[in-house]
């Protein structure tokens, strides 16, 4: 990559204007050779209504981080990237704070990837596990 940390992480969030991460106010934080992380507040916005953190919005957090660390791996003037599939299993329960979720690639193929995405709290205890798979596409000329 041509591009520093710091630029390709400003890249990343500048992206996400109106969007549905800058709804839930997902923030790309760090990423290297083989990673992307992401946080995202736990506030009331994200909460089921017994006042802890949406599974939903967990796997929003998930799927967010895992496809742009694709888009980010990938040749995107030819290409671009879309989810396939996500599972999220649901560990323990956040009711403030951040959580982070951080992709990491178990498949990084030409057509197909495979991350796993570990969603974990401020104390580092693991919130959810997810798998998304992501297909890249040629782009139409």
């Amino acid at each position: 990559m041509n591009i520093s940390k710091t630029e390709m992480l400003a890249k990343a969030n500048a992206s996400s204007k109106n969007t549905l991460m800058e709804t839930l106010d997902i923030e790309m934080v760090d990423f290297g050779e083989n990673f992307l992380v992401a946080r995202m507040p736990v506030t009331p916005r994200v909460h089921q209504p017994d006042g802890v953190l949406h599974g939903g919005a967990t796997a929003a957090l998930a799927e967010s981080v895992g496809s742009f660390a694709s888009h980010i791996f990938t040749d995107t003037d030819t290409m671009f990237v879309r989810g396939l599939e996500i599972t999220a299993n649901h560990l323990k329960s956040v009711k403030d704070g951040f959580v982070y979720a951080k992709a990491t690639f178990l498949h990084k193929g030409r057509t197909t990837q495979l991350l796993d995405i570990r969603v974990t709290d401020e104390a580092n205890n693991l919130v959810s596990i997810c798998r998304l798979s992501t297909i890249s596409l040629p782009k139409k000329k």
